[in-house]
C-alpha cells in the first residue's frame, strides 16, 4: 500500500512540474513573444536545490544549530529571489523596447511558482533525514 502512495506523490509531482514547464515554454514560444530569453530561469531550478543538498550531509553533533545549512538555505534564497527577478527585469529595460513583453513576465512568474512549489513537494516527500524526527 505504501508503494502505491509513493507512486502516486511521484504521479502529482511529475504532473506539477510538467505544468511548470509549460508556462516556462508557453512563455517563449508563444507566437506573439517569440524570445527565448524566459528560458534561462532553468538555471536556477537546477542550481536553486544544490546548495541544500549538500549542507544536508554536514552535521554538527554539538550545537542545535546548523551554520552550514543556514548558508545553504541563505544562498537557495538568493536563487529563487534571482528566478523571479530575471523576468521582471527582462520586462522593464530599456524602458522603450523591452527584452520581453509583459505577457511572457507573467507566464514565467506563474511556471516560478509552480516549479518552486514542485521542488517543495519533492523535498518534503522524498528527501527526509529521520522519520522520528521529520519536522514534516
Amino acid at each position: 500500500m505504501r508503494l502505491m502512495a509513493d507512486v502516486n506523490k511521484q504521479l502529482i509531482l511529475a504532473f506539477a512540474g510538467s505544468i511548470g514547464m509549460t508556462f516556462i515554454i508557453l512563455s517563449c514560444a508563444l507566437p506573439t513573444y517569440k524570445v527565448w530569453w524566459p528560458f534561462f530561469v532553468i538555471l536556477f531550478y537546477i542550481l536553486a536545490p544544490i546548495p541544500t543538498l549538500i549542507a544536508r550531509r554536514y552535521r554538527d553533533n554539538g550545537s542545535t544549530t546548523n551554520p552550514c545549512l543556514e548558508l545553504a538555505v541563505f544562498i537557495t534564497m538568493g536563487f529563487v529571489v534571482s528566478s523571479f527577478a530575471l523576468p521582471i527585469v527582462l520586462a522593464r529595460s530599456p524602458a522603450n523596447n523591452p527584452v520581453i513583453q509583459w505577457g511572457a513576465c507573467y507566464l514565467t512568474l506563474a511556471g516560478n511558482v509552480v516549479m518552486y512549489l514542485t521542488l517543495f513537494g519533492v523535498f518534503v516527500t522524498f528527501v527526509q533525514e529521520d522519520i522520528d524526527y521529520s519536522p514534516w
